[in-house]
């Protein structure tokens, strides 16, 4: 199932109109409309809204593989917001203990101008190829550029956000979340950001 059709059918178990979800959320009906009909794209931090909203959480939308194996070349996409990425679930579907995400994310992509934080005790972020800025605290007042080869761990509940700031092509991270995102209505995303209502996408 798509991301947007995961969130309307949410919402409609629920018996919520968009206009409610938008009130809840904090973003636009044009917006929420959009983004169940897969026509717009949302930041880590819009999405944790609406995932809010509706009383689910990010880790609900985390389809990894059947399996314990991940070949090679067959890694299964999920979208956990954010601009001009694409993200490879390398973990199990069940796997709760950890989950292992691997972003290829585009110049200038990453997960949004909001800070977000995940409900988990640590993050491992190792970059493959390209440059990434991570800035983080309850403030944004650190920021840390990783590059090729550079491995950085920081506790995901502090609001944090990233981009690729690599001008040569894609730039390729893998993340580590311990323990794995919760898959129920517990231990929700909080979006912490400080920007006022509105399309987030």
């Amino acid at each position: 199932m798509r991301i947007g059709e995961h969130l309307r059918a949410s919402r409609l178990a629920r018996r919520l109109t968009v206009a409610e979800v938008a009130e809840r959320s904090g973003l636009t009906k044009g917006f929420i409309s959009k983004l169940e009909r897969e026509q717009a794209s949302a930041s880590v931090a819009s999405l944790a809204r609406l995932c809010e909203a509706l009383g689910i959480s990010l880790g609900s939308l985390f389809q990894g593989p059947a399996g314990n194996l991940v070949r090679r070349g067959a890694y299964p996409t999920v979208n956990l917001g954010g601009e001009s990425l694409t993200e490879y679930a390398l973990t199990p579907h069940g796997e709760r203990r950890v989950q292992a995400i691997l972003s290829e994310i585009e110049p200038g992509g990453g997960s949004g101008s909001e800070p977000y934080s995940l409900p988990a005790d640590v993050e491992f972020v190792f970059v493959l190829a390209g440059k990434l800025l991570l800035t983080y605290g309850e403030h944004e007042e650190h920021e840390v550029t990783l590059a090729g080869g550079d491995a950085f761990t920081f506790p995901p509940h502090s609001p944090h956000s990233f981009r690729a700031i690599s001008r040569n092509g894609p730039t390729r991270v893998l993340w580590v979340v311990c323990p794995g995102l919760p898959a129920d209505g517990n231990g929700r995303l909080s979006s912490l950001g400080t920007r006022p209502p509105g399309d987030f996408g």
